[in-house]
């Protein structure tokens, strides 16, 4: 990790002369693919700046030594002072049973007070959602919720998520920091990667990267396909279930030109195209006649759903006198499509709606560091983001009456439209003061603005300590006051008049549109290193005014914002990593509680009942985890074979129990095997396999039993399964 890297000399020199670049021909094809011009590119490396008379012959630096040092010069222009960050590495990610073919949400599974939910979902210290995804430092903006991974795993050369209390620099999304450092051409070398991931309930998964580097041109590139019967957790306890096919596509792309040794232009992209049949629950009762039928068979719905995701960043990021900085241009386009089956759905759910989502974000992002002496580093920056977030439901529903009856069994159109454009500025200024050799402050100050249907904005203020008591005990404590505007992309804009004398009306009693949430988050925490073992220790507090959180309360797996007035979240986490000789383990283990009070926003996705219990009492957040644990054991037999356990447990998150969201799911645990091994070959050299064994037990376990505030149905564990992984590098 660059964090902890030996330093780099940088050697400074005077007008340093370049001569014409051209273009390798995998960029030129990748910037075709990304709507570039490679014309323009390339001219950004023919530049020649007239030398002056006295300029002395200088030696350039090696490419890779100027990469390194400018990957270490945007690495100070993030800290974490005071927060709580785990990193996991390339080396960590290979040793999991499916290695490279790990789902990104998978590979957060691995830190502490990280709680899996459906759907591909996960939670952490207590939040719904609320992650911020940066991608070599680039804010890119979360896509629409959905089942789909945008990210894939073979992208990362390393993974920190930090939270706790976020130095001001962080903001919007504050739950976590999923902080994503990519793997680079001029460190990688020429070549590249080929494989293959196949096995269980139809799995096919192939894969294929290209990196390397030509002078001052460097690049990544990384596609995979995938495809299997499982593509959302199955509803039932059977082992495989009905209608649940999905095909993904997925790539990412980062080119970068070092334009002289101090300063490098690199463009991030990707895309993700995911495609997924709804499974269903067969044995269900039609609640609706329509027209003369009567009856309908559950296991037979066609409902679907279809994806999309592109992303774009051109970042400049290098050195100004001693101020490091980068700035970031960057869009990101979502969409998502749900196709309702037209017959089931209506006597089913009384509704059969086609619901189209979009968003498109335009991100401007500008990060700067300027040393102050010898100790105090000045952080600075801003961030502001445009965003249009058109919607579309064609809605057929029956006529009803006012207790909700059908009063006909012809269905009736409904057509509605929205366009959600929202607006977010941010900017920040903190410093880094040394105190000695043993203890570091950062304190600071950002202010957010967002604008929507309403306008809102917080400053806010952020404080974080570090001591080193000893060569082997940190401290670390902090405090922020944080500001989270509601992910657009979830804000439901639906006319709910519209559905008036329908078996979809819904009741108008209270504000429809989502607040931001306002909290203070108050963090501390212990390291103690004892040779190859570290152990962790951390607790944290938040107070919650307008706490947020999501619901799928609609036929259509998408999620709605609502707000509970206040809430209050609190856990202690609990970490131990231990790497030595053949052996590396890791374990962790958190507390955690999540709870709100009274309804706010959203009220027309609750019964009265609820309301009105919700009003007076504070109840568990859906996605609240009393325990939450994994770990994991690898061991080296030799050069070429390791063999690897780990395993995930939880003690079941909520469900309807008497009162909303009264009782938990049962605690359930599952383990993974793996098995690795090269195999070297005189003629094509080395062949990595690796076999996965997924929940070895087949236990079979809820994440969801379908009842819970915004819980739309049940959603089960995976079962057994067996992956074989084979793999080429050249």
């Amino acid at each position: 990790m660059l964090d902890n890297a030996a330093p780099v000399d940088v050697i400074l020199y005077q007008y340093p002369r370049f001569e014409p670049v051209p273009m390798p021909r995998p960029l030129a094809l990748a910037l075709a693919l990304a709507g570039l011009s490679a014309t323009a590119a390339t001219l950004a490396g023919t530049a020649t700046p007239p030398a002056p008379q006295d300029a002395k012959p200088v030696k350039e630096l090696d490419a890779v030594d100027v990469s390194a040092a400018l990957d270490q010069a945007r690495n100070a222009l993030s800290p974490d002072t005071g927060s709580s960050q785990y990193v996991i590495d390339r080396e960590a990610i290979a040793r999991m049973p499916l290695g490279d073919s790990t789902p990104l949400n998978q590979v957060l599974l691995q830190a502490p007070g990280v709680v899996q939910d459906s759907y591909g979902g996960v939670h952490v210290r207590g939040d719904h959602a609320n992650l911020q995804y940066r991608i070599d430092g680039v804010i890119i903006p979360e896509s629409i919720s959905g089942f789909g991974q945008t990210l894939d795993a073979r992208t990362i050369r390393s993974v920190k998520l930090l939270d706790g209390a976020l130095p001001a620099q962080y903001g919007l999304r504050t739950a976590a920091v999923v902080d994503i450092a990519t793997r680079d051409g001029h460190a990688l070398g020429n070549g590249g990667s080929a494989g293959v991931t196949g096995g269980s309930f139809g799995t096919l998964n192939p894969n294929a990267s290209l990196w390397g580097s030509a002078d001052r041109w460097s690049w990544f590139l990384t596609a995979n396909y995938l495809e299997n019967d499982v593509g959302i957790e199955n509803p039932t306890a059977s082992r495989k279930p009905d209608h649940d096919h999905t095909n993904q596509v997925k790539a990412f792309g980062k080119l970068s030109y070092l334009i002289d040794n101090d300063t490098r232009l690199s463009l991030l992209f990707g895309m993700a195209n995911n495609r997924f049949e709804i499974p269903n629950r067969p044995g269900q009762t039609p609640a609706f006649q329509y027209l003369d039928q009567t009856d309908f068979d559950s296991s037979r719905l066609n409902e679907r759903q279809h994806e999309q995701t592109r992303f774009g960043a051109l970042s400049l990021q290098g050195k100004l006198g001693a101020t490091d900085y980068q700035v970031s241009l960057g869009q990101r386009y979502s969409s998502l499509d749900f196709t309702p089956d037209p017959i089931g759905d209506l006597m089913f759910n009384g509704i059969a709606g086609a619901i189209s989502r979009s968003s498109r974000a335009s991100t401007l992002q500008a990060d700067f560091a300027t040393p102050l002496g010898d100790t105090h580093t000045l952080r600075y920056g801003f961030y502001g983001s445009f965003e249009s977030a058109p919607s579309r439901t064609d809605a057929q529903v029956f006529p009803a009456d006012g207790e909700g009856r059908q009063t006909s069994t012809v269905p009736i159109g409904i057509v509605d439209r929205n366009r959600l454009i929202a607006r977010t500025g941010s900017a920040y200024v903190q410093d880094e003061w040394s105190l000695g050799d043993r203890l570091t402050l950062n304190y600071g100050l950002r202010g957010d603005v967002y604008s929507a249907f309403r306008h809102e904005s917080q400053l806010s203020t952020r404080l974080g300590a570090v001591y080193q008591a000893t060569d082997s005990t940190t401290l670390h404590a902090g405090y922020a006051r944080y500001f989270t505007p509601p992910a657009t992309e979830a804000i439901t804009t639906t006319a709910i008049h519209k559905f008036d004398g329908t078996t979809n009306a819904l009741p108008d009693n209270g504000s429809n549109t989502p607040l931001a949430e306002r909290s203070d988050y108050f963090d501390a925490g212990v390291q103690q290193q004892l040779g190859p073992l570290t152990l962790g220790l951390d607790a944290y507090y938040r107070k919650v005014r307008r706490l947020q959180d999501e619901g799928q309360f609609g036929a259509a797996l998408v999620y709605s914002t609502f707000n509970y007035a206040e809430g209050h979240i609190r856990g202690v986490e609990f970490t131990a990593n231990y790497a030595a000789g053949p052996i590396s383990t890791y374990f962790n283990l958190a507390y955690g509680r999540a709870m709100g009070r009274r309804v706010i926003t959203g009220q027309y996705n609750f019964a009265p009942e609820e309301l009105a219990y919700i009003a007076d009492h504070d109840i568990h957040l859906d996605h609240d985890q009393k325990l939450t644990s994994s770990g994991g054991i690898s061991y080296a037999l030799d050069a070429a074979t390791r063999i690897g356990a780990n395993y995930l447990f939880g003690s079941g998150m909520r469900r309807d129990g008497g009162v909303p969201n009264g009782a938990s799911l049962p605690y359930y645990f599952q383990l993974d095997l793996s098995l690795s091994h090269d195999f070297s070959f005189a003629a094509t050299g080395k062949l990595h396999t690796q076999l996965a064994l997924i929940n070895a037990l087949d236990r079979s376990y809820e994440l969801r039993d379908g009842s819970g505030v915004g819980v739309g149905a049940p959603q089960y564990g995976p079962r057994r399964g067996v992956y074989l992984s084979v793999q080429k590098d050249f």
